[in-house]
């Protein structure tokens, strides 16, 4: 087994964490005992596999995490992988609140580095789902068919920008909320902007 060279980047990462600095080092010292390459992407710590993003480690308000980008694909035998929102699709991964945890769970995190590594290397691929297979809110439809210049701007969305307007609009369980939700956001959409763009 190779062990992975330490990035810079993560160094300064961990010096500058204001909290979870002993998990992240806890973490990082199991990753870099393993194929991945160290790398910082998206202003965090990213393991790679041959080019291909494997998994992050990051802290949040309650807890530092550790999130596979194609955990779903993982067998998870011990049923310890969580989802990071109802809406993600392939990803899964741990949250730990004390270096401890990380302890108890290290075989466990080091045998779904493994699997996560083999995953890459047979070429598997998760099966998103896409936006056409989507159910359109009923008030959205209409829309879209009434003014065709916002079913052009919606189309010209990228497919992550669709689905987040979609599962937006579909939310409420009143008709009238979901009619104000997409009236109040024609403009965004038809400006060509995701649901969180300024």
């Amino acid at each position: 087994m190779t062990t992975t060279k330490p990035n810079p980047k993560v160094d300064a990462f961990i010096a500058k964490a204001k909290q979870w600095q002993e998990e992240f080092r806890k973490l990082r010292a199991i990753l870099l005992d393993s194929e991945l390459t160290e790398e910082f992407k998206w202003s965090q710590p990213c393991y790679t596999f041959q080019g291909k993003n494997v998994l992050v480690i990051g802290g949040l308000k309650e807890s530092c995490a550790l999130a596979f980008f194609k955990g779903v694909l993982l067998k998870d035998v011990h049923g310890v992988l969580t989802r990071p929102g109802q809406h993600s699709q392939s990803t899964r991964g741990f949250k730990f609140a004390s270096v401890r945890e990380i302890a108890e769970l290290r075989s466990v995190l080091k045998a779904y580095i493994r699997e996560a590594i083999e995953v890459e290397k047979s070429g598997l691929k998760v099966k998103l789902k896409k936006t056409s297979d989507l159910k359109f809110p009923e008030e959205f439809q209409l829309m879209l068919d009434e003014f065709p210049e916002l079913r052009r701007a919606f189309d010209a969305l990228t497919p992550g920008r669709q689905r987040a307007y979609i599962y937006h609009f579909s939310a409420p369980k009143q008709s009238k909320t979901r009619e104000s939700r997409v009236r109040k956001l024609m403009p965004h959409i038809l400006n060509g902007k995701g649901l969180l763009d300024e």
